[in-house]
């Protein structure tokens, strides 16, 4: 046994004594965070399944406090504080992608022992997936549906469709920058989802045409490619996921399953920022 099996870290100073003191477990909440697991069978997987879901439901949380930041700070020209803030977001989505090859460990006959007490449950019916969505530009309205029936949340979401998406910001700091912009984007309604439009690629093909002139657009730029790239792969991770696991089978909350989150895939958050590359 090796002689440093009884170390006591209190001969260095270590605080042992948390009676009435603010202990880890305290700080952190742990009682609560780690009481959340209740599963509903004896299955083994479904702790992973609460556990995944959970765990990215945290992620998602840290992504909207991030992607908030980020917009406030572009809006408010404070660019070096927005590229740490989008940077870090990429890392959140990459360390989301890594959560999906712990969940492909379930395979399909491991899921179907619990699936079906999951009863309309989904993936899609997650708010604060939806609040990063419409963070990033995708404003699709039908999904305010799935959370009418809680006041509190269907008020959240209809605050962020009122703030201007990151996207939108992004575009308003070229045209104060010196970026021509058109004005049918600049003074659009910003409740509804941005469409691809010549004059914002034109804009952004003068930054990329002469990236010395307008570095901190350029960087912003990339920022943002870099981000829906991320976002892309968690999406097309999702997809493959649930196609090994169920296969072509619905999703418990009625969606088409793959087929729904195939379409997503479609779905472009920065358009003209990946339509620039073929102008140059």
């Amino acid at each position: 046994m090796s002689e440093n099996s009884d170390y006591d870290p209190a001969q260095e100073g270590a605080q042992m004594d948390f009676d009435g003191r603010m202990s880890y477990g305290d700080y952190l909440c742990l009682d609560q965070v780690l009481g959340a697991q209740r599963p509903r069978t004896d299955a083994h997987d479904e702790m992973l399944f609460i556990i995944q879901h959970q765990t990215s439901e945290l992620w998602m949380r840290l992504v909207i406090h991030e992607i908030t930041a980020a917009r406030e700070a572009i809006k408010t020209d404070q660019l070096q504080p927005a590229m740490k803030t989008l940077s870090r977001v990429s890392r959140i989505f990459e360390q989301l992608n890594s959560a999906w090859d712990v969940l492909r460990t379930m395979t399909p006959s491991d899921y179907t022992h619990f699936r079906r007490k999951l009863g309309q449950s989904s993936g899609f019916q997650s708010y604060q997936y939806r609040a990063i969505e419409f963070a990033l530009g995708n404003r699709n309205h039908a999904m305010l549906r799935p959370h009418a029936h809680v006041p509190g949340v269907l008020a959240k979401l209809e605050a962020e469709l009122a703030e201007p998406s990151l996207y939108d910001e992004a575009i308003r700091l070229a045209a104060r920058r010196g970026i021509a912009m058109p004005e049918d984007v600049l003074g659009r309604d910003v409740r509804t989802t941005h469409t691809v439009h010549d004059g914002v690629t034109q804009g952004w093909k003068l930054i990329y045409e002469d990236p010395e002139k307008y570095w901190a657009l350029y960087e912003v730029a990339e920022k943002l490619v870099d981000l829906e790239d991320y976002f892309r792969r968690w999406r097309f991770n999702h997809v493959t996921t649930v196609e090994r696991v169920i296969g072509l089978k619905r999703g418990t909350g009625g969606t088409g399953g793959t087929s729904y989150l195939r379409r997503m895939l479609d779905v472009e958050l920065f358009p003209e920022l990946w339509r620039v590359r073929t102008e140059l």
